[in-house]
């Protein structure tokens, strides 16, 4: 099969997914069967799509082109295919993971949940697989109306408002900003295309470059940098499967994957450096790792902790692709795959508990690792994943960004990365350690009682993903070592 014929699969097959699922809506076996072989077929054609690009090859396919000079273009490169390879193969342990919690939690309108969460994995593909802006922007939007409904399934006076903070941010954000810098950009270079060394290089002073830069920056939302970051806790309403996959992988690394993005192949590194904006922009988010860990630490609600500190963690990926040095842009796409593994765990594990029990506050998790010892054992390998410790994942992209630091001399935000890794370990151990040393309460004191299977068997890949991650970090180096050379 040609490359072009798998590019077109990647964004078909999810389409057909929603379609069939919808079809099927009535029969919950063949719906949930539908979802799991989509998910599985999905991943299979990503891993086909990697040799290519491994060896070198950018393969590309002009889909249509809407404006002269400006077609929706798909193109094969390293750092898209790190982040497809990361959201397929998390779809097929979302959907058995929510096989376990839609039925056990007795959720409503299941059929529309599983066919807006396939219309987002294709709209995520797009995002991996864009070969310019325009295509890039065209698929960011759809994801977040696809993910809209997801957001507000409860239906609940809550998760409406919840939606309008999401849908509002981020529309406004993208519209307001993103659209503004992307026509600059077209009137100032001439092409949307993305270039390993940047299509601004040289094309206007700093001033403009800078503004630019900003707006850029600012106007993808789903990067979560402040004071553009309230979406994502009002997203945690929705389902724990949404907020796992959507608001710890799809959604959020988009939005960081896109200002990786826009820094190598917009304006390149050496532009990056030079921009008057950059040295201010990597402060915020100095301050966004630090300030989101130290709200993250005041909730007691579990998901709402988990959101915080996702906030934090994203911009540790900003931080790298600003820093614009090949060691930190190699730890910020390392970053996108090792933040997903372990934060999906703890999202997973804290729905888990409410399948389980019905706590959501962490106060009340006293004793909890005596009832459910997987779950808790889970939730302990995901956070060391998190705070960068071995032998998980997150120690590899770690320790690349703090050698990116080292690399750009910013000694502060080296103390920062620092402070950022004991912070976490102050909001994330707590729960574990609550979990396994505290006495339990009487209600919890009634022996062994996990979350349905399915949700045991995703929380228990994604933990042994966590770890693996270490052992074996080889493959997702090659890729970020090879985005530069693209």
């Amino acid at each position: 099969m040609s490359q072009a014929l798998l590019l077109q699969g990647v964004l078909a097959l999810p389409l057909l997914a929603a379609v069939l699922i919808v079809i099927s809506g009535r029969s919950p076996n063949v719906r949930e069967g539908v979802t799991l072989i989509s998910a599985a077929g999905l991943f299979a054609l990503v891993i086909s799509l990697a040799p290519p690009v491994v060896d070198g090859a950018r393969p590309a396919l002009t889909l249509a082109e809407p404006f002269p000079g400006l077609p929706l273009v798909l193109e094969l490169e390293p750092l898209g295919l790190l982040f497809a390879l990361v959201a397929s193969f998390l779809w097929i342990i979302t959907s058995i993971y929510s096989i376990g919690y839609m039925r056990a939690h007795h959720e409503a309108h299941q059929t529309r949940f599983y066919a807006c969460f396939a219309v987002a994995l294709s709209a995520a593909m797009g995002v991996a697989f864009a070969g310019n802006m325009l295509t890039l922007f065209v698929a960011y939007e759809v994801l977040t109306l696809s993910t809209y409904p997801l957001v507000t399934h409860a239906g609940s006076d809550e998760a409406k408002r919840a939606g309008r903070v999401y849908l509002g941010l981020l529309m406004s954000t993208s519209m307001g900003f993103l659209l503004l810098a992307m026509v600059w950009t077209w009137s100032i270079s001439g092409t949307l295309d993305f270039n390993p060394g940047g299509i601004l290089r040289g094309k206007a002073g700093n001033t403009v470059l800078s503004i630019l830069f900003v707006l850029y920056v600012f106007g993808i939302g789903k990067a979560a940098l402040m004071p553009f970051h309230r979406w994502l806790p009002a997203a945690m309403v929705a389902p724990t499967p949404v907020s796992a996959l959507l608001h710890a992988v799809a959604v959020v690394k988009a939005g960081v994957f896109t200002i990786l993005k826009v820094c190598v192949y917009v304006f390149g590194l050496e532009t990056v450096t030079t921009l008057a904006a950059t040295q201010w922009l990597l402060y915020l988010a100095g301050a966004t790792i630090v300030l989101a860990s130290l709200v993250a630490m005041t909730k007691d609600n579990l998901k709402a902790r988990l959101a915080y500190s996702t906030i934090s963690q994203l911009s540790y990926v900003i931080l790298g692709a600003l820093l614009a040095t090949q060691t930190a842009v190699i730890g910020s796409a390392m970053h996108i795959a090792m933040h997903a593994f372990g934060k999906i765990t703890l999202f997973f594990c804290a729905g888990a508990v409410l399948v389980a029990t019905h706590k959501t506050e962490v106060s009340d998790m006293r004793g909890l690792g005596r009832r459910m010892p997987i779950t808790m054992a889970a939730f302990f390998i995901g956070s060391l994943s998190i705070i960068g410790l071995p032998p998980m994942g997150g120690t590899w992209s770690k320790w690349f960004l703090v050698l990116g630091t080292l690399e750009a001399q910013q000694m502060l935000l080296l103390g920062v990365l620092m402070l950022s890794s004991l912070l976490n370990i102050a909001y994330l151990l707590p729960v574990p350690v609550r979990g396994f040393f505290s006495k339990p309460k009487d209600e919890l004191a009634d022996g062994v009682k996990e979350a349905p299977l399915p949700c045991l068997i995703a929380i228990v890949i994604t933990a042994l993903g966590c770890m693996a991650l270490f052992i074996y970090p080889e493959p997702l180096y090659r890729l970020s070592n090879l985005i530069l050379s693209a």
